[in-house]
Formats: structure tokens, sequence, C-alpha cells
């Protein structure tokens, strides 16, 4: 009897563990790497208050939609779970420039630009250069182009 109980305990531990692992994992929305850090692991926070790529650290960490962000400091991670919306980068963290043709890409973290308040990141600097020349209408195709790709696999792309 109080095996069967322990074995039903154990069974139902075991399916809300392994539940809540697979709702924390990054989806197809968001561009992370294989241990799903965003950002190539740069603090999404001092990009707006340093106003450039901050390698962030795993002493340092939140979760947002799946995601792990890493931060440069417990103050930079607090701001971000007071306002994790506000500091969330655009389209998943995936390429802006990318995203105006509909596709997909990683992104390196030293790449960006804050504009309105939102967070743009970009392939490499390379990438960024051509984004910025014609950054209204870059964003404008970017975000019309997200909602038909948001839930796509970037390899089905």
């Amino acid at each position: 009897m109080k095996l069967t109980k322990l074995i039903s305990q154990f069974a139902a531990f075991a399916a809300i563990t392994l539940g809540s692992i697979s709702l924390a994992q990054a989806g197809v929305d968001t561009e992370t790497d294989e241990n799903n850090v965003i950002l190539a692991g740069h603090d999404a926070v001092a990009y707006f208050t340093q106003g450039k790529p901050v390698e962030g650290s795993a002493k340092y960490t939140a979760s947002h939609n799946g995601a792990i962000y890493r931060f440069s400091s417990a103050k930079n991670r607090d701001a971000f779970n007071a306002e994790p919306e506000r500091f969330a980068p655009q389209y998943g963290g995936f390429c802006a420039y990318g995203m105006t043709f509909g596709k997909k890409f990683e992104i390196d973290g030293k790449a960006f630009e804050v504009v309105d308040g939102k967070l743009y990141v970009n392939k490499n600097r390379s990438v960024y250069q051509a984004w910025k020349k014609d950054v209204p209408t870059h964003i404008t195709q970017a975000n019309s182009a997200w909602p038909t790709v948001v839930n796509v696999d970037a390899n089905d792309l």
C-alpha cells in the first residue's frame, strides 16, 4: 500500500516537473542558444542604460518567455524583472534586418539600436549598417513580417 502511494506521488511529481521544464524552454519565437540564453548573453538593460552591449553573467539571470536573460548586475536583473516587456528585444531577439525579409537570423549581441524605447538587435555590425540606412521603413517591414513568421521555425523560412 505504501509503495503504491509512493509511486503515485513520484509520478505526479515527475509530471509536474517535466511539464514545467517544457513550458520554460524557449520556442521558435525566441532566438536563443542551446542553453536558452538570449541576446548572445548580453545584458538587455545595459543596452538602454549604458548604450552599449555589455556581457551578462550567469550569476545574474532572469527568465522571460522561456528565454534566459543574463545581466551584469543584480540591479539590472531586478529592473528587467520589474518590466520585462520594456527591455525584451523586438522579434524575439532575432535579427531586425532579417525580419524585414521574414527571416529569422541569429544575432551576435553587439549590433543593436534602441528606437522609441524598443530594442532592435541585428546579426552583426555589417548587417546593422544596412538596417540603419532606413530604420523607420525597416521597422515597418519587420513589424509586418513578424506576425506571419513568429511561430515558424527559422529553418523553415
